[in-house]
């Protein structure tokens, strides 16, 4: 083709590639002048590739045309069609009112001929348009063929630079006026070294893990090596450093928070391919972020914190809004426990990330978390309540509870402080929150709390309209809640909510003081004559837990009685006596066993929750103080949001 086009010569019409010849271009031209020896890699790359296609296309030509023998049953949307059922309502084979028609499809060869015909002049035409471009491509000079690669390789920096560029900056927002975040020291001697006892009992813990466990997400103290569960999708994320931080900078152990910084900043990496619990996520990642934000100032948590909650996002993806308990870091892919009653969602875990969701909005300026939780608060204010109790399963498909199990223990439990400290996190200003809190505690304790016969007050488990007298150690911080939210409570009732706090805290310390080992089993009984004491063999043991010691500490804040430093002493002795092994802390199997064999674990929430609550009730009160800070259920302290003067996006204010 003319004295600038190529000539390209081929055997047959699509048949191997025979020859190629280049010519010379014009002298106007200033490319091709010596023939292809002269040629550019850039230029042989671009003919290359024009080739490539070519080849690409005849052997596709070759092996794709339909074959009358593979086109027997080649009359789609006929032969098996899926069509609706119009005159039965009920579902068909594959749902929604559909049924199969089988056998209503012919067989006529002129068809298949026809659309074999179409197939092959649709390939012939795709070369005809290959040919053309590969013609226009030899046209163009060197300077033309030139510029177009440097087009390409400007666009392909672009993207690579977007890519490392992260997320846009995250928008300034006024920090939070963050108070008392170190220090504390009490005057006592004897105080003194009961504080200095637990910060050592926390740098044990910690330097264990940074010797035997770096970069898992917990530590096996007797093997001394990594552990992980399936809460973190057997990921190393590092959880137990995350969770530690801010207990690392309250007890003015900066080395150590240094080292858990450096890790996070080249480490921390959440695009990786495992499977997660939103909850436990949520409540030590990011509230374990959060914190160390908050109280270090460093940027770098803030942000690691906000891609994790970007991951998270995709679970809320279900035709409710009621997220789902696992979701696929890397697929946005989410799923809930099998064991969950007929696929429904955990209160506690869907109704525990309110805290975290509202500081992620206030810090991003994007409403999308605030809006998430919010929505779960109004559909549940729809929803009617068995006996106005919230019962712990609610499918989020149907929207529809699943079995009426209702507990201040595991699987309500944090949903109900959430309550509570989503006002108080608001500066008592989200008052609906409030009320949504007053009228649960009131079912609560109608149905939930009674007396044993011994005169221990303590909370059952509502279970299809029958409440079972067992009460689970993690029920046990609703001592503390009681007590955190007696000021506020209707009808002049803070007097008998602390009192009720005091009860509670009560019954928790006769569970530990009725074991051999003084520490609390996982579950303990009020019927048949024994109170305060585990019957089963698998409610014996004892996890390292800080829901006794968390409420120890919250009454001590709320009364100073010594009689709370004085129990929770008597924990961290044992714990230092029976947990602490040369590797680490480890849980125990059997509490009233005088010889006790581990679990070997060392749970992240030791770090996070048992040792901070620890190291607080032997502090003064201005360390971490109330009137600034609430704790999230894993005890990461986030500042109360002073919203007097601040609208978050989303919000009905933001609507007015």
């Amino acid at each position: 083709g003319g004295v600038n086009g190529p000539v390209l010569v081929f055997s047959k019409p699509c048949g191997p590639l025979s020859h190629v010849e280049i010519p010379t271009l014009s002298p106007g031209a200033s490319s091709f002048t010596h023939h292809r020896a002269t040629l550019r890699l850039s230029e042989k790359f671009i003919l290359l590739l024009i080739l490539s296609a070519f080849i690409t296309l005849c052997f596709g030509a070759f092996f794709f045309l339909p074959d009358n023998s593979k086109h027997k049953r080649f009359d789609l949307g006929l032969e098996d069609v899926l069509i609706p059922h119009i005159d039965s309502p009920k579902e068909g084979k594959h749902g929604s009112g559909q049924v199969i028609i089988h056998g209503q499809g012919g067989h006529d060869e002129n068809r298949h001929r026809e659309e074999e015909e179409s197939l092959r002049n649709k390939i012939r035409a795709d070369h005809e348009r290959a040919l053309q471009e590969a013609k226009e491509k030899l046209r163009k000079s060197r300077k033309e063929l030139k510029a177009e690669i440097q087009t390409e390789k400007a666009k392909v920096i672009e993207d690579l630079k977007k890519k490392e560029a992260g997320p846009k900056p995250l928008p300034p927002v006024p920090m939070p006026k963050v108070v008392g975040v170190s220090d504390g020291e009490p005057a006592e001697a004897d105080v003194k070294e009961r504080r200095d006892k637990i910060r050592e009992m926390m740098k044990h813990a910690w330097d264990s893990y940074r010797q035997y466990g770096w970069g898992h997400n917990e530590l096996k103290p007797l093997a001394k090596k990594g552990h992980s569960t399936n809460i973190f999708g057997n990921s190393q994320l590092g959880a137990t450093i995350v969770d530690a931080l801010d207990t690392l900078y309250i007890m003015g152990l900066h080395e150590e928070f240094k080292d858990g910084q450096e890790w996070i900043e080249q480490n921390l990496d959440f695009s990786v391919n495992a499977e997660v619990s939103v909850f436990e996520v949520n409540i030590r990642f990011i509230g374990g972020l959060l914190a160390a934000y908050y109280l270090s100032g460093q940027e770098m948590f803030k942000v690691k914190a906000v891609q994790l909650a970007e991951k998270l996002l995709p679970a809320f993806n279900t035709p409710t809004g009621i997220p789902w308990a696992m979701v696929n870091l890397k697929s946005g892919v989410g799923r809930n426990w099998g064991w969950a009653s007929a696929g429904s969602s955990i209160l506690a875990e869907f109704g525990t990330l309110h805290m975290e969701f509202v500081h992620l909005t206030y810090l991003t300026g994007n409403p999308v978390y605030y809006q998430k939780v919010m929505h779960i608060r109004k559909l549940l204010a729809k929803m009617d309540r068995p006996n106005g109790l919230y019962p712990n399963y609610l499918n989020p498909r149907t929207g529809r509870w699943g079995q009426h199990h209702t507990s201040l223990g595991g699987l309500g439990d944090s949903f109900y402080e959430y309550l509570l400290k989503a006002w108080l996190m608001s500066d008592k200003t989200d008052t609906e929150a409030r009320k949504t809190y007053d009228d649960a505690i009131e079912a609560i304790e109608r149905h939930l709390i009674r007396k044993s016969n011994g005169g221990l007050t303590f909370i059952g488990e509502w279970k299809n309209g029958h409440l079972e007298r067992k009460m689970g150690h993690l029920a046990c911080f609703a001592g503390g809640m009681f007590a955190l939210g007696a000021d506020g409570s209707p009808d002049d009732k803070a007097g008998h909510y602390l009192q009720l706090g005091a009860e509670i805290a009560h019954t928790c310390h006769e569970s530990y003081d009725r074991t051999v080992l003084k520490l609390g089993p996982e579950a303990f009984k009020f019927d048949s004559g024994l109170e305060a004491v585990a019957v089963r063999q698998n409610e014996k043991y004892y996890i390292l837990r800080p829901e006794v010691i968390e409420t120890y500490w919250y009454m001590w804040r709320f009364t100073h009685d010594p009689k709370y430093r004085q129990w929770g002493w008597e924990a961290a002795k044992a714990i230092d006596k029976y947990c602490r092994v040369s590797g680490g802390f480890s849980g125990v199997k059997d509490v009233y066993s005088s010889n006790p064999t581990y679990d070997d674990v060392q749970q992240s929430f030791f770090l996070a929750e048992t040792l901070k609550y620890l190291y607080l009730l032997f502090s003064t009160d201005d360390l971490m103080p109330f009137e600034s800070w609430v704790f999230n259920t894993e005890a990461h302290p986030l500042p109360v949001l002073h919203l007097g003067n601040i609208t978050l996006p989303g919000s009905e204010n933001a609507k007015r």
